[in-house]
């Protein structure tokens, strides 16, 4: 079966996404605390060496190596330094008691552990032959003052907020969040807690994608359900639009009658791409909704930012990214599409997931003619075992797999192949 030209391969729909998201222009500055999940807007240049000055690597004795060239060499201790405590020079022909992290005393050359030493009340012997620069870390070893420790766009995260804290900063300047509004279309939609009515089910997708912004450090406003019904889109389509950067929709993209979101952009403002050659997921759109409040007037505040999409003389206008409905093809829609598009948003420089070349512990005999990612997880061999039903309305596929099988267009896998393997870890925040 010949695939349809106006779908778009999930390379070329990534492409135009990521060509339309305009990076924010506003920052702010937070407290370091504060900044985990945040990308980074200007450059962390540190004030000072890390470590400050030559410390000891390890408990022992701060000694010149040229006094303890022989093993058995006793030596008078002349100094306690434990860390945080300024040393005095080292006295000729004495030892300094050290601890890990204490700075080395001026004229010692070289720590001794304290495991090849033996204490004799004010006096140590040392039972090796010392030897220079020995478990010392050097001033600047870790970082040169001047440095920038940290580049603008990269995404600060546990390790990123303990480096920019070990060169002294307290705040840092960063993107503002991506503003995101989000509903979901569907009559049968229903919210956990009430009963299910005949036909209905529970909307999954909003705590799914809900969260998943919330992993990227958005700031969400959720609309709700919105019943199939063309005007009320529009309606609902016009509020979410005031103010947002991104207007993000689960449900509604496809060719139903029933299914009026493409409809109400196009409306509303326009769309730029409806269709994707990939398996789960093919009905994705991407557009843009005008914003015509006040809040929006160009040359205000509001519409000084690069926020959403194109500014106009009617207004600003917001982002539109509509997500299948099934459950699992709008999860995978948001990790390959959505998430790079709220990181470029915000200035993030490092959008790709890095995937791994794994070995498929199984078969895979009927090829599609469109590009699938298949859920999958890593046994305890290292190779990868793939769900039974790879249905886009089996939602139990996500939790069971590590992550997905990017398997190009009409390619059968075989037992033994090496294939690319994309870890949700590298998916999900």
């Amino acid at each position: 079966m010949k695939t349809d030209l106006s779908m778009l391969t999930p390379a070329e729909a990534r492409e135009l996404l990521l060509a339309a998201a305009k990076p924010f222009a506003v920052t702010e500055t937070v407290e370091t605390l504060a900044a985990n999940r945040r990308v980074l807007a200007v450059d962390v240049v540190s004030p000072l060496n890390v470590p400050p000055a030559d410390v000891s690597a390890m408990d022992g004795y701060a000694l010149r190596a040229a006094d303890a060239a022989t093993a058995g060499t006793r030596l008078r201790v002349s100094q306690r330094v434990p860390a945080g405590h300024p040393p005095q020079p080292l006295e000729a022909g004495t030892a300094a008691r050290i601890f890990t992290g204490a700075q080395v005393p001026p004229g010692a050359d070289t720590v001794v552990i304290q495991e090849d030493t033996t204490a004799d009340g004010d006096h140590v012997t040392l039972n090796i032959a010392a030897q220079p620069a020995a478990n010392i870390n050097r001033q600047g070893a870790d970082i040169r003052a001047g440095a920038a420790v940290l580049q603008a766009g990269h995404r600060l995260d546990a390790q990123a907020l303990g480096l920019a804290a070990s060169v002294g900063r307290a705040s840092l300047t960063v993107a503002r969040r991506p503003k995101v509004a989000i509903f979901f279309t569907g009559d049968e939609l229903a919210m956990p807690g009430t009963p299910l009515r005949e036909g209905s089910i529970y909307n999954s997708s909003r705590f799914t994608l809900t969260t998943l912004l919330e992993n990227l450090g958005c700031d969400v406003t959720d609309f709700g359900i919105v019943p199939d019904k063309l005007e009320t889109t529009r309606e609902v389509l016009r509020q979410a639009a005031q103010g947002n950067d991104l207007v993000l929709t689960s449900g509604g993209v496809s060719v139903g009658e029933e299914d009026h979101v493409k409809a109400a952009v196009e409306a509303e403002g326009r769309i730029d791409m409806w269709k994707i050659a990939m398996k789960p997921g093919k009905p994705l759109a991407f557009g843009e909704i005008r914003d015509c409040s006040s809040a929006a007037v160009p040359g205000s505040e509001a519409a000084s930012d690069t926020i959403g999409g194109t500014s106009g003389a009617a207004g600003r206008a917001a982002y539109f990214i509509g997500l299948p409905g099934n459950p699992v093809s709008s999860f995978v829609g948001f990790l390959l599409f959505v998430r790079p598009f709220v990181l470029r948003l915000q200035g993030a420089t490092d959008l790709e997931p890095r995937g791994l070349s794994l070995t498929a512990n199984f078969s895979l005999k009927k090829a599609d003619r469109r590009h699938e990612y298949l859920r999958a997880r890593v046994g305890e061999d290292g190779g990868l075992e793939l769900f039974t039903n790879q249905s886009s309305a089996v939602l139990t596929s996500t939790v069971w797999a590590d992550g997905l099988i990017d398997n190009p267009p009409n390619h059968r896998i075989e037992a033994g192949e090496r294939v690319r393997f994309l870890p949700f870890s590298e998916l999900l925040y």
